[in-house]
């Protein structure tokens, strides 16, 4: 399969839909970040350099900088997804005849799980950072693109929805007590963090709206 940054948009969705694993949520949920990122620089593109936004520029273009690597680095992320996948998968072709091969096998999944769970906490993280992202912007922002800055902040709370639920089916078959509470830990504080982001957003973008959210 070609990299998601190379496939067309069809490409992806007919993928996504076929009768194969991969890609699946946690590279749907990567794209969306993406997605989301991608919102946020466009509604600071259409501020910076307008006089009536000079006040923010500089924070603007600081939010850009920040908005910009955050949308390659999700796209990025969902081909890693891709390939946590196949590495959980490639561990069950692992031979098991003699206790050597079982333990061996084991070892491999379990480590192969660990970074199933990583890529889609990353995801989270990184889908979080750009939900704070989408807050100042879609309040100091060009009003006439802030229904964007809206759908950046919807796209990336559902996002990391999508990607936590990919964290936890992966933790729940890993063994090693001290990464699951580790994790676990991580999975509520992003979780936390984003239903609070997602109140105060609503609440910051509507006003400048003048619509419900």
């Amino acid at each position: 399969m070609k990299p998601t940054s190379e496939m067309t948009t069809g490409e992806f969705v007919n993928a996504l839909a076929a009768q194969q694993p991969t890609p699946g949520g946690g590279g749907a949920a990567a794209l969306t970040g993406s997605q989301a990122a991608a919102l946020v620089s466009m509604v600071i593109q259409f501020t910076v350099g307008k006089k009536k936004y000079a006040a923010v520029e500089e924070e603007m273009k600081t939010f850009l900088v920040e908005s910009d690597a955050l949308r390659t680095e999700l796209l990025a992320l969902a081909d890693s997804d891709v390939a946590a996948f196949d590495a959980v998968a490639a561990t069950y072709g692992m031979p098991k005849e003699s206790d050597a091969d079982k333990a061996a096998r084991s070892a491999a999944m379990q480590l192969a799980l660990k970074g199933a769970a990583r890529v889609p906490m990353t995801v989270a993280e990184k889908c979080l950072r750009t939900m704070e992202l989408s807050i100042p912007v879609g309040s100091k922002g060009n009003v006439n693109v802030v229904s964007d800055a809206a759908s950046a902040l919807y796209l990336a709370h559902a996002a990391l929805l999508c990607a936590i639920a990919n964290v936890n089916i992966n933790l729940k078959s890993i063994n090693d007590s001290e990464f699951y509470q580790e994790f676990t830990a991580r999975v509520a504080a992003v979780c936390e963090r984003a239903e609070q982001l997602y109140a105060e957003g609503k609440v910051a973008i509507a006003a400048v709206l003048g619509v419900p959210l």
